[in-house]
């Protein structure tokens, strides 16, 4: 059994680590999905959810709580603890792979009395929050990392089997989004890109009011992180106000194959759709100091731009096709995870 360890409160690592699942999954192994938030009390959850709402309204409050915030295992009682040790024992988990430095925390006791290959997945070019407060639990992690800030990629997660729209078959249309948290500038800049007459496939967490200037998607209301394992499904909010219901349900990695740009923060997940896309990345403000270097590192490789230099030059599309160039071929290039967990190590 491997057991895929995530946490919903961060969906730019969470929505890779059930895509590792599902890959996994895909080639016969036993997996399992477990969520941080799942085994914190209600009260906490509360306390998360409006955090949230907090930092849609002001990405400043979002970076400062980053190193305010508390470590989410403090409120875990003791009984939880035993619960959780137990349903890793009676699923006779072999491997864990970690997508949040959270868990170390917690599998540090674990693995003192019970020693399990544990794999940390880092989805940022450099350590992120999470697990810069986890560097002294469980020492004998092996740390992954799909992207570096010296300009390698090391491991990747692959995302799809099927390769990247050829740019002559893309619809023009630019995918505009606040990350898993859905932060930022996003909705500033969808409205500057709009003015200046470009098709837009705008991601937003609420279904707004008639919007005739963007397709606009948002999360489907019954998908949970904390309770669901599939993948975060979108739903078509339509223009017509006296229709109001949604359209269809999407996935928002299949936007991102379709379109010429990806308009948003440099988050991790982010990143590994603009990969396995070849879709380029228009930067938007990062959230912290890890999506910084993300960003950074994009703009090195060749993969992206920042809006306010695709700005100055009017939005010209040209501009973007050498981006998709780059980044064609590059998912093929760095080692793949899957390998890595279901090879027997020697």
């Amino acid at each position: 059994m491997i057991a895929v360890l995530t946490s919903g409160v961060a969906l730019g690592a969470h929505v890779p680590g059930l895509r590792l699942a599902q890959r996994l999954r895909e080639h016969g192994a036993d997996v399992m999905v477990d969520v941080l938030e799942r085994w914190l009390p209600g009260d906490r959850l509360a306390a998360v959810v409006e955090s949230r709402r907090r930092f849609q309204r002001d990405l400043r409050f979002a970076v400062a709580a980053q190193g305010l915030a508390t470590d989410p295992v403090d409120d875990f009682t003791p009984q939880a603890v035993g619960a959780l040790e137990k349903h890793w024992e009676e699923q006779g988990v072999e491997t864990f792979v970690v997508f949040s430095g959270f868990w170390l925390r917690l599998l540090d006791g674990y693995l003192g009395r019970r020693p399990t290959r544990t794999v940390a997945c880092h989805v940022d070019a450099v350590v992120s929050p999470s697990y810069r407060r986890a560097g002294r639990y469980a020492p004998e992690t092996e740390h992954v990392w799909l992207a570096r800030e010296d300009g390698t990629l090391p491991w990747t997660i692959p995302v799809d089997t099927r390769p990247p729209i050829p740019w002559s078959a893309r619809e023009g249309r630019l995918l505009v989004h606040g990350g898993g948290w859905a932060i930022g500038s996003y909705r500033e800049r969808a409205r500057e890109l709009a003015a200046a007459g470009l098709p837009l496939d705008l991601i937003v967490p609420e279904a707004p009011a008639a919007v005739d200037w963007a397709h606009c998607f948002t999360l489907d209301p019954d998908w949970h992180p904390w309770h669901d394992d599939g993948l975060p499904p979108l739903l078509r909010v339509l223009a017509d106000p006296a229709d109001p219901g949604g359209q269809g349900r999407q996935l928002p990695y299949e936007l991102a194959r379709s379109a010429s740009a990806i308009v948003s923060k440099p988050g991790g997940g982010t990143l590994l759709d603009s990969l396995w896309t070849a879709t380029p990345l228009i930067l938007l403000e990062p959230a912290g100091s890890h999506e910084a270097a993300n960003g950074r590192l994009w703009q090195q490789l060749g993969f992206a731009l920042s809006y306010d230099d695709w700005s100055a030059c009017g939005f010209a599309p040209e501009r973007l096709e050498p981006l998709h160039r780059a980044l064609l071929g590059a998912a093929a290039r760095p080692r793949n995870l899957l390998d890595g967990l279901l090879t027997p190590r020697t």
